[in-house]
C-alpha cells in the first residue's frame, strides 16, 4: 500500500511559477514510478508528466513541455513538479499517482493522492 499527499497548490498570476510536491509513504513507495495528472472543471483527467523509479526516465505532455519539470528525491520519498510560465489553461486540480512505469493512461496507475488546486489568473 502506498499513500500519496500532494501540496504546493495555490493561486498565481499568469507567467508565474509554483512547485508541487507529492509525498509518498509506504514500505515500497520508492519502487514506483510517479505520474502527475490534472483535471479541470468539466474536463477529463489528463496526463501531465511522469518519472521513473530511478528518475532516469521522464515523459511530458506536449502542452507542458519546456515549462514544467518533474524530479524526485527518493531519500525523501518525494516527487516535485516545478511549473513555470503558468497559463490560465493550467488551472486544474493536480493529482499525483503511483504506478509500475511512466504510463500516460490514468488507469495504469495503482494509487492516487487527493489532489491540490492550482489556479492561474489572467
Amino acid at each position: 500500500q502506498v499513500q500519496l499527499v500532494e501540496s504546493g497548490g495555490g493561486l498565481v498570476q499568469a507567467g508565474g511559477s509554483l512547485r508541487l510536491s507529492c509525498a509518498a509513504s509506504g514500505r515500497t513507495s520508492s519502487t514506483y514510478a510517479i505520474g502527475w495528472f490534472r483535471q479541470a472543471p468539466g474536463k477529463e483527467r489528463e496526463f501531465v508528466t511522469a518519472i521513473s523509479r530511478s528518475g532516469s526516465s521522464t515523459r511530458y505532455a506536449d502542452s507542458v513541455k519546456g515549462r514544467f519539470t518533474i524530479s524526485r528525491d527518493n531519500a525523501q520519498n518525494t516527487v516535485y513538479l516545478q511549473m513555470n510560465s503558468l497559463k490560465p489553461e493550467d488551472t486544474a486540480v493536480y493529482y499525483c499517482a503511483a504506478g509500475r512505469s511512466v504510463f500516460i493512461r490514468a488507469n495504469n496507475y495503482d494509487y492516487w493522492g487527493q489532489g491540490t488546486q492550482v489556479t492561474v489568473s489572467s
